[in-house]
């Protein structure tokens, strides 16, 4: 698989050498889905290996607060772009395997023994060609872990590395094929709607899209267009699922879709609407039909919706296998996640809060939790002017001073060359803050007061893009 990438090869061989000869290790790992999931495949990894070890899950801005305790740590989708000159010892040892920009040139000397694993180093993309959760795996992969593969999957769906070309590349399509040739994954060109295995398709289709359509947010709406297109919504009792419709009535779906998204759309975008609608899908085989662990976008958002509320332990015991108890308690955090989002979705409309500016919209979601807040974002997006991305704002908490910052626009938007992760980098930059991120999706941490200061620098930077 890394036939052509031999300088990386030799550094997960050091790397593999570091863990090898280690006893006592500790696991520093990011909060989101390609955090936690790159965690539980090191766990896994080490419960194989009989080694000692422990994981601790933390969002970015907790780095300055650890201190080397362990004969090795490791860093998982974080501490490339991060200070660890703090945290390096003379007595340390250091495992980063992460796939954002790094802010070190690679083999530069720090104190105690630093090993890091980044793509960029060796001229691959961290942002779509593979996520940390697929670092470590390739990690676990010198081991002969290559079951574990399935995970690295996950990773880049949570990290919505597939969602502007609608497929896999680089290494991800590389361990993608892994899982498909272990009878782990299933691959397939489906149409790009979320719920696939478990919302029935008039729900799932009602918040279908970054373009305001006659269907969105509107259920009744869309029982009457699969009315129109002949598709049942029931099957006797039982709701339907976008799963259970043949090839034809997706294919009539789809067609409906691009019609009614080339109406909406300036002309200049018309030819982007396929990619809207569709795309590859990923099942997993082991989980059972209808479970919300089938279909990768939605284990993904089972596993957010347990990191966005500090329950990180109970997604990564379902990822190493708990298929009772403990998914049982994940799937009512995702209830119970659902009814939270739902709750501060209706505080935002109802307040009136979204506030346009001339290139931009925001809002102010100071009672909304900062784990959330770029879900949230996301989610208004459809409420709001999908023309404009729509940042919102809310306190970081936690006894940390400042303003955690999220971003999200329509993917069209970035068919038109703008990557908002490398933007929102420099305007946070010029506020005194930090950020990055995707082209769609991406955040910033900012100090207290400089709000209008930022909003205003965006705004600006976009003059005669959008």
């Amino acid at each position: 698989m890394l036939r052509s990438h031999k300088s990386m090869n030799l550094s997960f061989e050091k790397a593999h050498e570091l863990v090898n000869k280690s006893e006592d290790i500790k696991i520093y790992t990011h909060i989101d889905c390609d955090g936690v999931t790159a965690g539980s495949i090191l766990s896994s990894m080490l419960d194989r290996l009989d080694k000692d070890h422990e994981i601790e899950f933390i969002s970015l801005d907790k780095i300055d607060d650890l201190e080397s305790e362990n004969e090795l740590t490791i860093f998982s989708d974080l501490g490339s772009g991060q200070d660890m000159s703090k945290f390096c010892t003379s007595s340390s040892k250091t495992l980063i395997l992460d796939h954002h920009p790094p802010i070190r040139k690679i083999d530069e000397p720090v104190n105690g023994k630093l090993v890091e694993l980044n793509p960029h180093y060796h001229n691959i993309d961290g942002s779509y060609e593979i996520s940390g959760g697929g670092m470590t795996y390739l990690l676990a992969r010198t081991f002969g872990y290559n079951d574990l593969s399935w995970m690295g999957v996950l990773s880049a769906v949570g990290d919505m590395q597939n969602s502007f070309s609608g497929k896999m590349v680089g290494l991800n399509d590389a361990i993608l094929n892994e899982s498909i040739q272990s009878n782990l994954v299933e691959s397939k060109y489906d149409l790009a709607i979320y719920g696939r295995q478990t919302r029935p398709i008039f729900v799932a289709l009602s918040y279908f899209g970054d373009v305001n359509l006659p269907i969105t947010n509107n259920k009744t709406e869309c029982l009457l267009l699969l009315n129109k297109l002949d598709i049942p919504s029931k099957n006797g009792r039982k709701h339907r699922s976008l799963c259970d419709l043949s090839v034809d009535e997706k294919s009539r779906l789809f067609s409906e879709l691009v019609r009614m998204l080339s109406r909406e759309v300036p002309s200049r975008y018309v030819k982007y609407v396929p990619k809207l609608i569709s795309g590859d899908s990923y099942e997993f085989l082991m989980e059972e039909k209808y479970s919300p662990l089938r279909d990768a976008s939605e284990f993904s958002t089972a596993v957010n919706a347990c990191g966005r509320h500090n329950h990180h332990n109970v997604a990564l015991n379902v990822l190493k296998g708990d298929r009772g108890a403990g998914l049982d308690e994940m799937e009512q955090l995702a209830l119970e996640h659902r009814r939270y989002l739902a709750k501060k979705m209706e505080w935002i409309r109802g307040d009136d809060r979204i506030i346009p500016l001339k290139n931009i919209q925001y809002f102010e979601g100071s009672e909304i939790k900062s784990e959330v807040i770029g879900t949230i974002a996301g989610m208004i997006l459809s409420y709001g002017d999908w023309k404009k991305p729509i940042i919102g704002f809310t306190p970081i908490g936690d006894g940390k001073e400042g303003i955690k910052v999220s971003l999200r626009c329509s993917r069209l938007l970035a068919y038109d060359g703008i990557h908002f992760g490398n933007l929102i980098r420099r305007v946070a930059k010029k506020v005194g803050g930090s950020g990055g991120g995707h082209s769609v999706a991406c955040g910033a941490y900012i100090p207290e007061g400089s709000t209008d200061k930022f909003l205003t620098l965006f705004d600006e930077s976009l003059k005669g893009m959008i």
